[in-house]
């Protein structure tokens, strides 16, 4: 008998030493653990086992090894608390459940580090005294290796999350110098949709940008609809901070139910412009807080480089707006008159001043012949080279059609059908024009939409009115109709564009018509230049720190 035991203990020493060296020949944590298990499937030849350890993430004792036990199994046990974990009825219940019989602490001086779970013996029967006892040696002997395997996993794990770490900045560094260059906002977003993919390793993805009150979705792999459908319920500009998928399932449902597992705001200057919609990634892993940061950042740069590509690209258009109206105002002070008839029995003055968005203001005064004046003043819609070239037409037409001696009013007709061969639409022309016979003073005139002349005559006003519709629109149906009307000495003639009467003060209060008639009435009695500067002087003082909005044009003739 004392044979036997001597025997059986020097077998176990053996066992222990071989163990020892095994279990220490590597720093591998899963060899060091699934030798522990197959050592103790030896010595006590059980089939059954599970080794415990505590969990550097949760703190939490969770499966880390197991033998002879399915995974369906173990499936639902997410670990216990370390402390006190024999009055947990959770961990009685998991003992049951797969019939442990025998649990070791793993333990050394820092505390304990696992459990090691041995079942029932195939032969039957328990764990004697000296059965415990040895576990008790092999599992001190194995703890050493784990905690060094432990040790030596923590530090992997440090390694590979220093080298995410550097790799991120490094793509940060990168993507920042990338970023500067780029004045394009299409390219901004590829780039970065590229950076995300690469890092973050997700296929589903959004990003938004928040323009005025509209959502711009810059790049989407998700239902564009759905996206739609989905902000229409939320004020997404609130979103601040990263918000990770629980917070997104309770705060923001049809979002998280598009498939969306974290939302990275990109922000200027404190305010949400944008975000980052991401969804599971492909490796299954959680996004961490290194991710978050990383992604935080990247989007920072990128909302910057966005900023930038869209103030670069207001400069370039209002630059080409800038060009369009200098070469409208160009053509438009090319079109006007140099210099005007100087006649014996007539004073005649004008007045142009272009707004800042050039309008179509046109006037011009010609000699038919030494008999005959021709008077003209127009307004064409709109602003820009588009106004300025269709009053380039309107003068071609005028100095073309008046040559011929026409009849004015057949003249019209047959500009305003020209004139509605070459607009687009929604463009055209208020328009008045007369012909004064010098040797009669009698003055032939057809209004085409224009606001009405003023021939101011012993203290009262005649507004010239008779024509017909504005020019530009269609083609002539009810034919245009002239008016004659004899002049006479002392006579004025006051023609003015809309810019004069509808002239704004600072509280967008107009100058209107009734106040021009009633200055245009009392200076009626001085010389046509005096008359003229007087009007405008009052105009100027009217709108004084008011922005002009409109050209302001002004032809006046007096019969001496």
């Amino acid at each position: 008998m004392q044979v036997n035991n001597e025997h059986n203990a020097l077998s176990n020493l053996t066992a222990l030493v071989d163990f020892s060296k095994l279990i220490n020949s590597t720093l591998d944590l899963q060899f060091a653990l699934n030798n522990l298990l197959l050592t103790c499937f030896g010595k006590f030849h059980t089939t059954r086992g599970i080794i415990l350890l505590v969990d550097s993430n949760s703190g939490l004792l969770k499966v880390s090894a197991h033998k002879g036990i399915s995974d369906n199994a173990l499936e639902n046990f997410e670990g216990i608390h370390p402390v006190d974990y024999l009055n947990n009825p959770v961990f009685n219940e998991f003992l049951i459940n797969n019939r442990i019989e025998l649990y070791q602490e793993i333990a050394t001086s820092e505390g304990i580090k696992g459990i090691l779970l041995l079942g029932k013996k195939l032969m039957g029967g328990s764990y004697s005294d000296n059965d415990i006892e040895l576990v008790q040696t092999i599992v001190n002997i194995g703890a050493s290796a784990i905690d060094n395997s432990l040790a030596v996993e923590k530090l992997k794990n440090v390694n590979r999350t220093l080298d995410a770490k550097v790799n991120q900045l490094s793509t940060l560094f990168d993507l920042s110098k990338e970023f500067s260059g780029i004045l394009e906002t299409e390219t901004v977003v590829k780039l970065l949709v590229l950076s995300i993919i690469g890092q973050m390793m997700v296929s589903k993805y959004a990003l938004v940008l928040f323009e005025d009150d509209d959502l711009n979705i810059l790049d989407t792999k998700l239902k564009r609809t759905d996206i739609f459908d989905a902000a229409k319920k939320y004020n997404l500009r609130e979103i601040k901070i990263t918000t990770v998928a629980k917070t997104l399932e309770s705060e923001y449902p049809e979002i998280y139910n598009l498939g969306v597992e974290l939302a990275v705001p990109m922000q200027l200057s404190g305010k949400t412009r944008g975000l980052i919609l991401l969804g599971k990634r492909i490796t299954k892993l959680p996004y961490t807080k290194s991710d978050i940061d990383y992604l935080y950042s990247i989007a920072s740069i990128a909302i910057i480089s966005i900023e930038n590509s869209r103030l670069f690209e207001e400069a370039l258009e209002k630059q080409k707006m800038e060009k369009d109206l200098e070469l409208a105002r160009t053509i438009q002070q090319n079109l006007l008159p140099k210099k005007l008839p100087k006649s014996d029995n007539l004073e005649i003055v004008s007045y142009n001043n272009s707004a800042r968005q050039v309008g179509g203001d046109y006037y011009d005064v010609i000699e038919l012949n030494k008999r005959k004046t021709l008077f003209a003043i127009a307004d064409v819609s709109g602003k820009g080279v588009q106004a300025a070239l269709l009053v380039a037409n309107l003068q071609a037409f005028i100095k073309t059609i008046c040559k011929q001696e026409i009849e004015i009013s057949e003249a019209t007709n047959l500009i305003n059908d020209l004139l509605s061969e070459n607009t687009v639409m929604g463009s055209f022309i208020t328009f008045f024009w007369g012909i004064l016979n010098k040797e009669t003073y009698e003055f032939s005139f057809v209004n085409a939409g224009h606001n009405p002349p003023l021939l101011i005559r012993n203290g009262e006003i005649i507004k010239l009115t008779k024509g017909g519709m504005i020019l530009g629109v269609m083609e002539t149906i009810v034919p245009y109709i002239s008016e004659t009307v004899k002049l006479q000495p002392n006579d004025t003639l006051v023609m003015f564009t809309d810019g004069v009467t509808e002239a704004m003060d600072t509280s967008e209060n107009e100058y209107t018509d009734e106040r021009l008639e009633e200055l245009a009435l009392k200076y009626a009695g001085k010389d046509a230049e005096t008359t003229l500067k007087l009007l405008i002087d009052d105009v100027k003082l009217f709108t004084t720190g008011a922005e002009q909005s409109d050209d302001i044009t002004l032809l006046i003739f007096k019969v001496k």
